[in-house]
């Protein structure tokens, strides 16, 4: 099986690195500048049992070649648009394409483009790049979920199941993918926009007068607009994500606020944009999350 790992972050370099390492065919595309670090350095892997490195397959836009089995998408959802044209030439009739993005709406071009090939995917990990452009896992957490997004895993999906299971991570085929990746923007939406919006970590919001009620807050209505919008919630399930948050034991940041502390671009519009217009659409009132909304677009301007 021929694997495509668009992107070469924290979580395409590690996963992609834990499929190779195992012996799976897998070719990283990257741009220019990752291109050359990579080709300088290896890809390196810092993790809490140790440091290291592999040399991995590399490729740039417009250099590949055949066709891929299984091309999976691990860039910012504002790199969408141009993974989606760099891919487009070596997809094939059999080719699957998994997409490990935040949000919804990029479910939606995929199946505008590529039709039933779009798959469901997810990861869990806490991880970033460091200084020298090596993947720092920063806890032992490392799980993807995977399936079909209408829930049928056909034959051509086990083949993707086992090819991911022989890598040394927490594999999850499901049949109810659609549901985990609600639930998954449930929880990183609360914890960006929580985070974006009091300049904090959830030990410091959760600590300040107010912290919890705003937590709260941001967390009902986005349950309330993905509930609207199709979500069949799982109590069970949206408590732990609630129980997981409202910790004030546990410093929490998400991505999007270590990205905003850098002065880096960031997923405001994919991440909550799109949850309120979501929520316009079908008459939720979000004032905090049109608040968190507001903040965001204004620091982008700013950058």
């Amino acid at each position: 099986m021929r694997i495509l790992i668009v992107g070469a972050g924290a979580t395409g370099g590690y996963f992609g690195a834990r499929l190779a390492q195992a012996g799976r065919d897998v070719t990283f595309l990257v741009r220019e500048r990752r291109f050359r670090q990579l080709k300088e350095n290896g890809l390196v892997l810092r993790t809490p049992q140790g440091v290291e490195k592999l040399q991995p397959q590399l490729a740039q836009a417009g250099s590949l070649s055949g066709t891929y089995d299984l091309i999976i998408l691990t860039v910012k959802s504002f790199g969408l648009a141009q993974a989606i044209e760099d891919i487009a030439p070596v997809v094939g009739e059999q080719t699957l394409i998994m997409p490990i993005l935040n949000g919804m709406r990029h479910i939606d071009r995929l199946r505008e483009r590529f039709g039933d090939k779009a798959i469901g995917g997810l990861v869990k990990i806490n991880a970033t790049l460091g200084e020298q452009g090596e993947v720092v896992q920063m806890t032992p957490l490392h799980q993807i979920y995977y399936g079909a997004l209408d829930g049928h895993n056909d034959a051509w999906l086990q083949r993707v199941d086992e090819a991911l299971r022989a890598a040394s991570v927490d594999t999850f085929f499901t049949d109810n993918i659609i549901s985990e990746l609600w639930e998954k923007w449930l929880l990183l939406s609360t914890l960006g926009a929580v985070c974006c919006l009091a300049r904090g970590d959830t030990q410091q919001v959760l600590t300040a007068d107010g912290g919890e009620a705003l937590l709260r807050g941001i967390f009902s209505e986005v349950l309330a607009t993905i509930t609207a919008d199709g979500y069949q919630p799982r109590p069970a399930v949206t408590a732990k994500i609630l129980e997981l948050l409202n910790n004030p034991a546990t410093p929490m940041t998400s991505s999007m606020y270590r990205d905003l502390t850098q002065g880096y671009d960031i997923e405001a519009e994919q991440v909550i944009g799109d949850l309120v217009e979501r929520a316009a659409r079908h008459g939720v009132s979000v004032p905090l999350l049109n608040a968190v909304n507001v903040n965001l677009q204004v620091y982008l301007k700013s950058r």
